[in-house]
C-alpha cells in the first residue's frame, strides 16, 4: 500500500500551525529552527517510526532524539497532534511548572526519549541507544535531528565516527542544514564545507534531500534502510522558518521576540494554515 501524502500533508500543517500558536501564545522563542523540522518530524512520526502515544516508553518504539533541543517547539507540537498529550499543553510552554520547557526533558515529557539541549551531546547519545539496541539484538530505529550550527562542536564528529566504527545502520542522522546559526550564516561562521562528502569520509552512507519534499525524505529513509553496515545522514537542505514566507527571510529568524510587524504576520500565517485545514481563524 502506497503512502497518502495528502493526508501527510495535513498532519505536516497541523504541527506547524500548532508550532506557531504555541511559540505567539508564549510571546517570544526559536522560531526560525523549529519550522526547519516540520517536514521531517511529519515523516517520522507520521509514517516511519514505531511508537505507541498512549504508552510512550513502549519498549519496542524506535527512538527519537533531537540533538538540536531549541527546535523543542517543533518536536511538541509534534507529540501534540500525533495524541502523546492535549493540545491544551501547548500553551504551557516554558512556563513555570510545565512538563514542556524551553528544551525537551525526558523526565518531564511524554514521547521524549532524551533530554537534550547542550549542543554536540544529544547526537552522542543517541549513537549510545543505537548501540545498546544493537548489543541486546534489537530490530529498533533511532533517529536522530542534528543542527548544522551545532555541527561545529568537534563531539558530534567523534560520536559518527564511533557510530560507523560499529556499523550502527539502525541509525538516522538528519542534518538541519538551514545555513543559520545564532549568530549569522554558518558558512560565515565556519564554513561545513559539503556534508555529504564529510559524512561518507566518516563512514556514513548518506545523501542530500530537499528539506521541504515530505516525499524525498521519506525516500530518503526507505533507501537507508536498505544499508546493512552503515549508519545513515540524510542532509535535509532546509530554511530557517520554513513554511512561513515572512520568517524565512527575516534576518534574525532564530530566535525571535516579535515585534507589531512579527505578529501580523505569524497571525496570518496561523489564519492561511487554520483555514487551510479547514479550521475557524482563532489564535
Amino acid at each position: 500500500m502506497g503512502i497518502d501524502f495528502q493526508k501527510l500533508e495535513t498532519f505536516r500543517d497541523e504541527i506547524r500551525l500548532k508550532t506557531l500558536k504555541e511559540l505567539y501564545n508564549l510571546g517570544f522563542g526559536h522560531y526560525g529552527g523549529s519550522l526547519s523540522i516540520i517536514e521531517v518530524l511529519a515523516v517520522l512520526y507520521g509514517e516511519v517510526m514505531k511508537v505507541d502515544p498512549k504508552n510512550p516508553k513502549w519498549e519496542d518504539r524506535d527512538y527519537f532524539i533531537l540533538s538540536k533541543g531549541h527546535g523543542g517547539p517543533g518536536l511538541y507540537a509534534t507529540l501534540a497532534v500525533k495524541g502523546f498529550f492535549s493540545e491544551e499543553v501547548l500553551y504551557t510552554l516554558n512556563q513555570n511548572g510545565t512538563s514542556l520547557p524551553s528544551h525537551p526533558d525526558r523526565n518531564l515529557t511524554p514521547g521524549v526519549d532524551m533530554t537534550t539541549g547542550s549542543l554536540g551531546q544529544g547526537i552522542s547519545a543517541a549513537v549510545g541507544v543505537a548501540l545498546s539496541h544493537k548489543l541486546s539484538a534489537k530490530d529498533h530505529f533511532t533517529y536522530c535531528i542534528v543542527g548544522d550550527g551545532e555541527l561545529n562542536e568537534g563531539q558530534c564528529w567523534e560520536a559518527f565516527q564511533f557510530a560507523a566504527h560499529h556499523k550502527l545502520n539502525h541509525l538516522f542522522v538528519f542534518v538541519d542544514d538551514n545555513k543559520k546559526q545564532l549568530d549569522g550564516l554558518t558558512k560565515d561562521i565556519i564554513d561545513p564545507l559539503d556534508f555529504v562528502d564529510k559524512f561518507k569520509a566518516f563512514g556514513f552512507y548518506s545523501m542530500r534531500v530537499d528539506g521541504s519534499s515530505l516525499e524525498q525524505i521519506y525516500e530518503a529513509i526507505e533507501k537507508g534502510k536498505a544499508q546493512t553496515n552503515q549508519p545513515v545522514a540524510i542532509i535535509l537542505d532546509t530554511t530557517k522558518g520554513q513554511g512561513v514566507p515572512y520568517l524565512e527571510e527575516k534576518a534574525d529568524n532564530h530566535h525571535i521576540r516579535p515585534n507589531q510587524e512579527d505578529e501580523e504576520a505569524i497571525l496570518a500565517a496561523i489564519a492561511e494554515l487554520e483555514n487551510k485545514l479547514g479550521k475557524a481563524v482563532s489564535v
